[in-house]
């Protein structure tokens, strides 16, 4: 469905109205594009996933990225600190034997100390070292991908205006390096990209930041209107809004003891 002869008004309101429970990103097809990091998240998790017997996805979101595992550990369990994606992740997850647990992102892991050989996860939000520590077995492994510094800083500050370099530098690599070595974890790998993006069209902005919440922390179409507008004029006028994510890869093991 084209969108370049629909007004401005029709955009958002399409955007505003959409789910955005879980991680499915189909709503942005012919409408956002993204590039992807060159490792191979998923595939990479489940090659690993195939080796162990127990195995954790911290902040899964609606867990389509650990339903995309051919085959899960015996002990799978995720967990999911908003409601709306507890039960999206149990309706995916459970026909697979895998368990969800609802769990506040800010608090501790509810497992026992050990319990896994293996935790994964997809972008978290925060990183709690400490907890992903504890609940790896000696010689476990934590493998995740994490959003990197200044993420889709083009798009934030045109709402916010222009950043501190301590948010700027917020998520950089060098210190979920420090932080996983504080907690007593090897970091065996790290790499990070910078990937380009498209917004081809103003309800495209209005979903992702609606869908990716802290990108612009209390984001409403209400309260950022003229930011809106602004930015679809300018779509109108030169083409596809142009940003850049940044993603790293993280591999960390616990040591054996």
């Amino acid at each position: 469905m084209t969108t370049t002869s629909r007004t401005f008004d029709d955009l958002v309101a399409e955007a505003d109205a959409a789910p955005v429970e879980g991680w499915d990103f189909s709503w942005f097809d012919g409408r956002a594009t993204e590039e992807r990091p060159s490792w191979g998240y998923a595939r990479a998790m489940g090659e690993r996933m195939s080796r162990v017997a127990a195995a954790l996805d911290i902040q899964t979101g609606g867990g389509e990225v650990l339903a995309s595992v051919p085959e899960l550990p015996p002990l799978t369990a995720a967990t999911e600190g908003w409601p709306p994606n507890v039960a999206k992740a149990t309706a995916l997850l459970h026909p697979r034997g895998a368990v969800v647990v609802a769990a506040a992102e800010d608090a501790p892991l509810p497992f026992a100390d050990g319990a896994f050989d293996l935790v994964v996860s997809r972008h978290p939000v925060h990183t709690y070292w400490d907890e992903v520590a504890r609940v790896l077995r000696p010689g476990g492994t934590y493998f995740a991908q994490h959003v990197g510094p200044a993420s889709v800083f083009e798009l934030v500050e045109h709402f916010l205006g222009p950043q501190p370099e301590a948010v700027r530098n917020g998520r950089h690599p060098d210190r979920a390096r420090a932080a996983a070595a504080a907690a007593g974890l090897d970091v065996v790998d790290l790499r990070s990209e910078r990937l380009r993006i498209e917004f081809h069209d103003i309800g495209a902005v209005v979903h992702f930041l609606r869908k990716v919440i802290w990108m612009v922390p209390g984001f409403t179409v209400d309260q950022y209107r003229p930011q809106l507008r602004a930015l679809h004029e300018k779509i109108e006028a030169d083409g596809p809004f142009v940003a850049h994510s940044t993603r790293f890869l993280i591999e960390a093991r616990k040591p054996q003891e």
